[in-house]
């Protein structure tokens, strides 16, 4: 596996624009190369393979990273988060369940840049629940649309309304809201500004570049759906999967045509195939959705 010190480093005397064109000198991969650079790392450990595979990705964790400027945090460190998420997906993306590395790796990346945004914060305890993660990125906000501006306790309707959006418990968020409001004081620490003008440590916590909470919200059913799929494509057989794969889930979508060539059947057999696999791939959607007690 690829060490984090081998990588390109954002550094203070360098900046990120250095950082960038260091990590652009990487190239793209294409599918059939990225495919056979996971199968190494699968079944040999190759660890050029894999060094290959989470350099060809930098770009993606640093433009994930530059989400979460808005958190008084060193670039340098979200970037470096960033990137240990990306290793944690190499090692352990599966190149047979036909999806590509990229799609793949964003959840990693976001969820080490955000255990790491907590655990820097030192707000919520390691462990927390979604729901929790959840209310820390977006408490302030929601105090902001309802008017409760006031530092120490909010009313009981203001609470209630808050756990009700954010789709957690009243305790949490008083609980919460007294960590943000005085539990921890240097996030109340004036770091610029005189008088109505100053700065706090907590004015940093909102990122108006990205809404945290739909991300979380996003996330976590994005990557259930993911999960879902992953698994519904067992019922497939190799064949099937292949055109679903090339016929659904690319960017640029294989024409029946070409299907018809590989296989060496009619353009009218390759569409009753796919069609006849999308319906058993809903059907399994639809019993394994049900089994999680969600919609499809």
């Amino acid at each position: 596996m690829a060490n984090i010190a081998n990588l390109p480093a954002l550094t203070p005397e360098g900046g990120l624009n250095r950082y960038m064109q260091e990590i652009r000198k990487f190239p793209m991969l294409e599918p059939e190369q990225e495919y056979m650079l996971a199968k190494a790392w699968v079944e040999r450990e190759d660890t050029g393979a894999a060094h290959k595979l989470v350099t060809s990705h930098l770009r993606l964790a640093a433009k994930i990273a530059m989400g979460y400027r808005g958190y008084g945090l060193p670039q340098a460190e979200v970037v470096s988060e960033a990137n240990v998420g990306l290793m944690q997906a190499v090692k352990k993306f599966d190149p047979e369940k036909g999806f590509r590395l990229a799609t793949y790796a964003m959840w990693w990346i976001r969820a080490s840049i955000q255990e790491y945004v907590l655990r820097s914060w030192s707000m919520v305890k390691m462990g927390t629940t979604s729901g929790q993660k959840k209310l820390f990125f977006n408490l302030r906000k929601a105090k902001s649309r309802i008017g409760a501006y006031d530092e120490g306790d909010m009313r009981p309707e203001q609470v209630s309304k808050i756990a009700t959006d954010l789709g957690v418990t009243e305790t949490e968020v008083v609980s919460m809201n007294r960590r943000m409001s005085g539990g921890d004081a240097s996030l109340n620490v004036v770091i610029g500004g005189d008088g109505e003008s100053s700065t706090q440590w907590q004015d940093w916590l909102q990122d108006d570049s990205a809404d945290q909470a739909g991300d979380y919200e996003k996330n976590d059913e994005l990557s259930v759906r993911s999960e879902m799929l992953m698994e519904a494509m067992s019922v497939l057989n190799d064949r099937e999967k292949d055109i679903i794969l090339k016929r659904r889930l690319q960017d640029k979508p294989s024409t029946l045509e070409a299907l018809s060539s590989t296989y060496n059947v009619s353009r009218e057999r390759i569409r009753q195939i796919e069609v006849r696999a999308f319906e058993k791939l809903q059907e399994k959607m639809r019993d394994l959705a049900e089994d999680k007690g969600m919609l499809i």
